[in-house]
């Protein structure tokens, strides 16, 4: 596709006019088979213009001298070998230097054959483990979810001695011990109730308490009568909010209704100004089309052979070529006339739409404006006056007597409550003491309880890396075994090509890889002829897999000192100093010229 195949001028210019072919004449299974491409540029007339302009440049196809399409071309070719593979068996390059190493690996498995998990692990008597721990995984998918679950250990290994650090720090200091605090705090809990009860005999004494009594009962219908009274004014506020908040909602409703409408009416115009302009469009393809006249191109000589076709058949073509013309012109302006139909229809049909989308806005602008106004009208209730009942006030006046007589009863023993008071706000301050004792006791024992937890948690990931790590090591080992059975598979069978499978990390780690070696050198560090030589190896073991032999080009010949193996028809390309013409030599000729 990148190669420039047109011939230049001495200007520097391609010359124009010419065909550029190319031809293999191929033997089949003992039959002669030819294949054939001519690539020509194309001259057109163009509406208007009495001269043929340049139009492209065009490829036809033969086979055995029968013109035929480029899918029937590519599809015959395709049936004796496909590209990929007839690149490898022709291009001495394409192994090494083409396909990418996962593709070379995964060609050399497919001729040499794989070795499977089961045959690697029953030859090394170390490795008779690893079927249980890979539990139905392949190596390398257990390997990813070892090294996955080794990273996390890794980092919560490296975060733990920070947390116990954290915690130590974070430990609060106690001379106490627990059984000490807690029984300090017993005693003076048991003292604050003893003072409790006493405070609570000195103010529920005799008639002190019974106006007491009386008192909660006189606040609580009290609180009976005005909640009652209350509820009345806030449901008069609650209804008339209500009516307002859906005459709001139905306004609302309406609106958007009718915004909705407008936009369709407005979407419908924007429609009908889009197919206006392209039913314009249609007329005018319409009537370029039906201007459209015949151009007879019709071949009046053969392809083949060059001589002049029969008068019958030229005009046979022609007539077939007019005819085929007209039934093309008459079908698209059967389209063309079909599209505007449909598109004034869809017109019609959009404004006939729109008619009834504005009848129905004026229907709810009807609805919706007088609830507006009365909206606008409506006045806003946020509270009214509370009423209360009669009994109410003889209620609260009762409520006052009874909260005068009880302070009168009380200070009478007002002394000795003050002093109630004050012994049990200090036994209060001292039990809140021994209680922040006590938690500063918990929290030291709950911080030790965690360093110990984290000091087990260290152990126990410690345990599950040194496992993961030996899971490691087996996988690795299998890698191993796999790569020397896999290499000496590969290498037997080829004569001077070697292959390594897998590069050994500096970590130790394994890694997949494919390169060809000769003398132990990789392919890119090889000469020329080394290389043609290695690659010439891997050619021939290929062929034999696919069971054919194609011709082999072998460029860049002057570089082998010796004779070299093919493994069908070989043909070498020689530089030779003063040599300006092609000059084509059999095998002997060759043999004899270099006495080899």
């Amino acid at each position: 596709a990148d190669f420039d195949i047109k011939t230049y001028q001495e200007s520097g210019d391609t010359l124009h006019g010419f065909e550029h072919e190319v031809e293999a004449m191929i033997t089949l299974d003992g039959k002669p088979f030819a294949a054939k491409k001519s690539y020509h540029e194309v001259y057109k007339k163009k509406r208007g213009s009495a001269t043929e302009a340049f139009d492209g440049h065009t490829t036809d196809h033969s086979l055995d001298g029968v013109p035929v399409k480029e899918k029937q071309y590519k599809d015959a070719i395709a049936e004796i070998c496909d590209e990929r593979t007839f690149r490898l068996l022709t291009d001495l390059r394409y192994f090494n230097e083409v396909m990418s190493w996962q593709e070379r690996r995964e060609l050399l498995l497919a001729v040499c054959g794989d070795a499977s998990d089961a045959d690697v692990i029953a030859s090394d008597s170390e490795l008779s483990e690893l079927p249980d721990i890979l539990e139905g995984r392949s190596p390398d998918d257990h390997k990813a979810v070892v090294m996955a679950a080794r990273k996390k250990i890794n980092e919560e290994l490296k975060e733990i001695p920070a947390r116990i650090d954290e915690t130590s720090r974070s430990l609060p200091e106690t001379d106490a011990s627990r059984e000490s605090v807690e029984t300090a705090l017993t005693k003076l809990r048991e003292a604050a109730q003893v003072k409790h009860q006493e405070r609570a005999r000195l103010t529920d004494g005799g008639q002190a308490a019974k106006k007491r009594r009386q008192l909660s009962e006189a606040k609580a219908e009290l609180q009976m009568i005005e909640s009652k009274a209350r509820a009345s004014g806030d449901e008069v506020v609650r209804v008339a909010q209500k009516a307002i908040d859906d005459l709001i909602y139905r306004i609302d409703t309406l609106t958007r209704d009718i915004q909705q409408r407008e936009s369709t009416i407005g979407n419908h115009q924007a429609s009908i100004q889009r197919l206006n302009g392209d039913m314009g469009k249609l007329r005018e393809k319409w009537q370029a089309t039906n201007a459209e006249n015949f151009a007879d191109g019709t071949e009046t000589t053969c392809a083949a052979c060059g001589q002049d076709l029969p008068t019958e058949r030229v005009q046979e073509a022609r007539d077939k070529a007019l005819a085929a013309f007209n039934r093309d012109k008459a079908e698209r302006l059967e389209r063309i006339d079909a599209e505007g139909k449909e598109a004034k229809r869809r017109i019609s049909e959009l404004a006939l739409g729109n008619e009834g989308l504005r009848k129905e806005i004026q229907e709810l602008e009807a609805e919706r404006d007088p609830l507006a106004e009365k909206r606008d009208n409506s006045p806003v209730v946020t509270a009214v006056n509370i009423t209360f009942p009669p009994e109410f006030t003889a209620k609260e006046a009762a409520v006052k007597a009874l909260e005068a007589e009880i302070a009168q009863l009380d200070a009478g023993n007002a002394d000795a409550l003050a002093e109630v008071d004050a012994q049990i706000a200090d036994l209060k301050g001292q039990i809140q003491e021994q209680e922040a004792a006590l938690g500063r006791i918990e929290q030291h024992e709950r911080g030790q309880q965690r360093i110990q937890e984290l000091g087990a948690q260290e152990k126990a990931l410690a345990a599950q890396y040194e496992r993961l790590e030996s899971e490691l090591y087996l996988i690795d080992q299998f890698t191993r075994a796999k790569v020397s059975m896999l290499t000496e598979k590969i290498n037997g069978r080829f004569k001077t090509a070697r292959f390594r499978l897998f590069n050994v990390q500096i970590n130790g780690g394994i890694e997949p890889c494919c390169v060809a070696l000769m003398d132990n050198k990789p392919y890119p560090a090889l000469s020329t002829g080394e290389r043609i030589r290695i690659s010439m190896d891997i050619l021939c073991t290929l062929s034999e897999h696919y069971d054919m032999a194609w011709p082999v080009f072998l460029d860049h010949a002057e570089s082998l000192t010796g004779d070299i193996e093919a493994p069908g028809q070989l043909i070498r390309l020689i530089a030779a100093p003063g040599v300006k013409e092609l000059k084509v030599e059999k095998k002997s000729t060759l043999r004899e010229a270099a006495n080899v």
